[in-house]
């Protein structure tokens, strides 16, 4: 198999419309799922510019993953009605509802069994 040189490699991706970049002083690159972050940092970040659409390649030795909590949505009618049913503050019955993740009946059994 012939070997292309750099310049042929260069005029061929010219040719089909492809040009390529690196874009300087990244710092940081982070991926966010609904579970997880990855962070690479440092990176090298290569920038492929293809009729108009960018592709970016991501390179980079340092990776971390992190799990995301999500924290549950707790409305205010539950807050108000374990408060109510507990006989403690509004802020108690929300410290209660975030440790049994919202869950009403846990929460109020939790309060009452102090």
């Amino acid at each position: 198999m012939r070997r292309i040189s750099p310049r042929d490699a260069k005029r061929m991706m010219q040719r089909m419309g492809l040009s390529m970049g690196e874009m300087p002083d990244v710092q940081e690159v982070i991926f966010r799922t609904s579970t997880k972050e990855i962070i690479i940092e440092n990176p090298e970040v290569a920038v492929l510019n293809l009729h108009g659409q960018k592709i970016y390649q991501v390179t980079g030795e340092k990776v971390t993953e992190k799990a995301i909590e999500k924290k549950p949505t707790i409305p205010e009618e539950d807050v108000q009605l374990v408060s109510q049913q507990a006989r403690v503050s509004l802020d108690e019955a929300r410290v209660a509802l975030e440790q049994t993740q919202g869950n009403l009946a846990q929460a109020i059994l939790l309060l009452t069994q102090k």
